[in-house]
């Protein structure tokens, strides 16, 4: 699994901090989401996909190959 996100189409909401704390982080600053991980561990791959699937704006982008 790799992961992308897209500042620019963040809306600050935080879902995917929620979702999955060790992988996103929410910029104190502007409220945007920051990456922590591009190829997460095995056992975030479901609070990832989580995170994705919950985010309002479609920031998360998730490439399975």
């Amino acid at each position: 699994m790799r992961v992308s996100t897209n500042q620019a189409l963040c809306c600050g909401s935080g879902q995917c901090v929620l979702a999955a704390p060790d992988v996103f982080r929410q910029d104190r600053r502007d409220g945007l989401v920051r990456l922590l991980a591009h190829q997460p561990p095995l056992h975030s791959h479901a609070a990832v996909q989580e995170a994705a699937l919950t985010c309002p704006s479609g920031a998360i982008t998730i490439d399975e190959t």
